[in-house]
Order: C-alpha cells, then structure tokens, then sequence
C-alpha cells in the first residue's frame, strides 16, 4: 500500500484525523513517510538547502560559540545534543573546528537524538566516532552542556487551527479526494492563546506547535547547566499573526520548488510551518530556560566573526584568488537564509548575557518576545 493509501484507510476506518495526524503520516511514517524513505532530502539534488550544506563555516562559527559557553561554565565535562542531524554536516563542521582546541575536544561529548533511520545512516558516514546516539534525551540523565536544534522544530507536525466564533481545529477527511473539516478546538489549543494573550480576528487561520512545548519541556528537565541553540524560521507572535499571514504558514518543499498543497506528493515532499518564538520563550520560562536573546541568523553568524573566518579559509593561495563563491555563500547565509532564519538563546543555570553572539544585542522588534 501507498502512503496516500494507508491514510484512505485509516479515515474510513476511524472517521476524520486531526491534520496534525496528518502531517505527521507524511513525515514520518516508519515505512513511507518523507523522512525515513530512501530519497535524497538535502541540497542541490534533494528538496531544499539548509545552512550547514552552504558552507562549513556556518558549523565552524556555532563550535566557536560553544567553546565560549564550554569555558565560561568552567572548561569541564561539556556534553552537546544536536536533535535532528539530518545528514550529519553539522555535526561534522562543529567537532571539526572543535579538534582544533584539543583540551576542549577532550572534554566535549556530542550527542545526536534523529528519529529517521535514513538519516542515521546517511550521517553515520561522516561523522567520527566521538558521535554517539541516543533516543530520547533522558537517556543522558541529568547533564551540562548545550542543545542545538537547526531547523528542527518548523518540521514537528502542527495542529491547524481556524478562528470562528470559537476556536476551531482542522480534521482531515476523504470522500473521493482528501476534505477539511472543522470541529472545536480543544482546551489545551485554547489555552495555548491565552497564555500568549493573542486574540486572533474571525477567519484567521494558522499553526500550533504543541510538540515545542513538550521538547522543551524535555530539555528543562534534563539540562542542569547550560544553553540551548535553536535555529529556525518563523517569528514572535506579533508578527507572525500580522493579517497577510491569515492562511497559515504551512510549505511544502519538492524539487526545491515550494508549494502550499499538503494533500498532493503524500509522504514525497517535505512540509514546514513556521515557529513561534514567542511561545518558545513563554514556555521555556516555565521550564526553567531562560530567554537571553532573539536575533537573526545573520546577526549570530557576523558577531563570532563568520565574514573574517570565510574569507580566510576559502582564500589560503594569495595567488589564486577569486571572490565569487566568497560572495556567493555570504548572500545565501547572511542574507537568503540569515535574514529568514532566528536564533533564540535559551539558558539554565547560566548566565548568557555575555556570549559574543548577543553582544551589541539588539534584538528583533521593538519588544523582545
């Protein structure tokens, strides 16, 4: 059976799903789903780019913040947990620019948590054996050291949520082709916008990322001492619920082609939904993380001196120098995606305010969350 198939299925055997179901069928169903098939997901020949397929110098500038926070907590034990490695390129640029520092290379632990066993096994061909993996982050017990998550969190399945003369939460149907249908909302979707105090206009419809909450949730219970790094798109809720984005903020990816259609390329194409920062930093609070700042990829990437750093190590022959794939990384990683893509900065037990990448700190927006 299809994917496409096997969910037919199950909505003629149980009625309508809630779309967060859906969504999360098409990722990550064990067999079918998007990210445990056997496609080539990630750059120029998969569906979409990320930052760390653009240029090693975006992992070496990360490894350069973490050998910050590694020495201001005492150059101990430092245990890192990268959740999502996708590919492994990350990974392979922060231990890589780390071994350069051989008493914090010592001293550092890396960790990845990925689901997909596609992915494990398209990471496990680059990475060293300092990479140990794990399912789930209790496995570590209680631990010191950092979470990096780079665009993770804008793949958790979402509920879609249409505002009516109450909340109303989309369930998924079929009757020849795939429906929509709308039922009330639940207390907990409700209660995610009061906590916010977002009050949403009639016919407003948009994306809740209940599983956030949970994996931060997660984090603060496991972290002693330490930050946590989350690279992402999407916004604080005062933008994010500005009238143009009264559709949502669902994409689908295929063939580096984006469109706005979850019912078509079941399980072939990725599908995104933009993150609330402002709830990150809400519930992060009350999980005992901290928000120290909110910036933009661009402005974390320029301030632990990427620019600097690129130049020298793609122009190392004086002789043979040529600037245009200089250019070309500095457009897509402090402009394309450096503009699109935030950094939140969340700590427990640490004081971040000093950590280069918020220095100048001028965060986005006139209010921070």
């Amino acid at each position: 059976m299809t994917l496409e198939e096997i969910i037919i299925e199950r909505i003629q055997q149980e009625g309508p799903i809630s779309f967060k179901d859906y969504m999360d069928l098409c990722l990550y169903h064990p067999v079918h789903g998007y990210y445990n098939s056997q496609d080539k997901k990630i750059g120029k020949d998969g569906d979409y780019y990320t930052s760390p397929c653009v240029s090693p110098a975006f992992g070496a500038m990360i490894s350069k913040q973490l050998e910050e926070i590694w020495q201001q907590m005492g150059c101990k034990s430092f245990i890192v947990v990268e959740y999502g490695a996708g590919n492994g390129l990350l990974a392979h640029d922060i231990l890589l620019y780390a071994s350069q520092n051989a008493e914090f290379y010592r001293n550092l632990d890396y960790y990845i948590i990925e689901k997909s066993p596609y992915m494990r096994a398209e990471a496990g061909k680059i990475l060293p054996s300092k990479v140990k993996w794990c399912q789930r982050l209790k496995d570590l017990g209680w631990f010191s050291g950092c979470i990096i998550s780079n665009e993770l969190l804008d793949n958790f399945p979402v509920h879609q949520i249409v505002m009516q003369d109450r909340l109303m939460e989309v369930f998924v149907g079929y009757r020849d082709q795939f429906t929509e249908n709308l039922v009330n909302g639940n207390e907990q979707l409700i209660e995610y916008f009061k906590e916010l105090n977002v009050f949403l206009p009639y016919g407003f419809r948009t994306e809740v990322n209940l599983d956030a909450i949970e994996w931060l949730n997660e984090i603060g219970a496991q972290l002693r001492e330490g930050c946590v790094l989350t690279f992402d798109y999407g916004y604080l809720s005062l933008e994010l619920y500005r009238h143009h984005r009264s559709d949502g903020t669902l994409l689908c990816y295929k063939d580096h082609q984006v469109n706005e259609s979850p019912y078509q390329d079941i399980g072939k194409q990725d599908m995104t939904a933009f993150v609330n920062f402002s709830a990150l930093h809400h519930w992060g609070e009350k999980f005992g993380l901290v928000g120290y700042g909110y910036i933009d990829q661009a402005c974390f990437l320029q301030r632990l001196g990427f620019e600097k750093y690129l130049h020298q190590s793609l122009n190392g022959n004086p002789f043979h120098y040529d600037d245009s794939k200089e250019k070309q990384i500095k457009k897509i990683l402090l402009q394309n995606l450096g503009r699109h893509i935030k950094v939140l900065i969340q700590a427990k037990n640490f004081d971040a305010n000093s950590l280069t990448c918020l220095q100048e700190k001028k965060e986005i927006g006139s209010e921070m969350f």
